[in-house]
């Protein structure tokens, strides 16, 4: 019998550069890897065409897609973890002293409002900063990966023919998440925004996912042992990663396994956990944000989110 070959789209990083190169190959499958790019154009051509087997995808474009009925199913594998305080930037010439300064205010989020990205630099000014989102009028850059979706009344896109980055420049809006500027008077909002993320680690264990892998539902009903083998095949390669990192193996480190380096040195532990468990409350935390940000209606219990089989796995 012909060896099941499931056609898959990841970026390239150091959790799953074993995948890649094929020093790590999952049990009775083959992963047949695309080029893809951009990587939320996978993404997109995952939620709107169903293209791929296995998939990396953002966290809320999977959960808001779920929402919608579409035909995939999370594996608890979370390829990237970052801290957003820095993705908040703002036009210094405004007088925005402090984030609740926003209210009131224009501010920019590149592309969608259901990118992971927003959703967590969002969920950290209203959360550690008691900014309230609704008081702010939030303005688009694209649209929805999750054709479907409809937007929260103080959301809106932007102007046709109109860039961001120009609208922040001359104050137009406020400020943006995600959006690079490139001129001296959009800083930042938060001061020494690293340090604050390392911090909020520190004090409250918050390290966000923003991306996971899904399998296609159809894959999954027809091959019930996928999930387990792709689930195994991620962990060892992100295992022969973390070996790497506590060894100081890696020959040219990337800004992401530097950060990665600092999270080992605060937690003692794996910076990249699989696994619902190891994961439950940045999961809930962001399904909680998700549902106050007005991109689902309820919050699912987590293992409604993950295949069966998948639920007791760690790594």
């Amino acid at each position: 019998m012909a060896e099941l070959l499931l056609k898959t789209v990841t970026r390239t990083q150091g959790n799953n550069a074993a995948l890649k190169d094929g020093r790590v190959k999952p049990d009775g499958c083959a992963l047949a890897f695309e080029d893809v790019p951009v990587l939320i154009d996978g993404f997109r051509r995952m939620v709107r065409g169903l293209e791929f087997d296995v998939s990396e995808m953002a966290l809320t474009t999977y959960v808001c897609a779920r929402a919608h009925g579409k035909r995939f199913t999370a594996l608890p594998i979370f390829l990237v973890r970052a801290f957003h305080h820095g993705a908040i930037l703002v036009n210094t010439e405004l007088d925005i002293r402090h984030p609740k300064d926003l209210e009131g205010r224009k501010v920019g989020v590149n592309r969608g409002w259901t990118v992971t990205t927003g959703l967590w630099a969002r969920s950290v000014l209203q959360h550690q900063y008691g900014v309230d989102l609704t008081k702010i009028t939030w303005v688009l850059s694209g649209d929805e990966h999750v054709a479907e979706y409809r937007l929260p009344g103080y959301v809106q896109p932007i102007e046709k023919g109109r860039k961001m980055a120009e609208m922040v420049a001359s104050g137009e809006l406020a400020g943006a998440i995600g959006v690079e500027v490139g001129v001296p008077h959009v800083q930042p909002l938060i001061a020494d925004a690293a340090q604050a993320g390392l911090d909020a680690l520190r004090d409250h264990g918050h390290y966000p996912i923003n991306h996971l892998v899904v399998v296609k539902d159809e894959v999954l009903a027809a091959h019930p042992g996928v999930a387990r083998a792709v689930f195994d095949a991620f962990a060892q390669s992100k295992r022969l990663y973390v070996e790497a990192l506590r060894a100081g193996g890696i020959a040219a480190p990337t800004a992401v396994d530097e950060m990665h380096r600092q999270v080992m040195a605060i937690t003692g532990a794996d910076p990249l956990p699989y696994g619902i468990e190891p994961n439950r409350r940045m999961l809930e935390t962001a399904l909680s944000s998700a549902v106050e940000q007005g991109i689902v209606d309820r919050a699912p219990a987590l293992e409604e989110l993950f295949a069966p089989g998948t639920h007791a796995l760690v790594a």
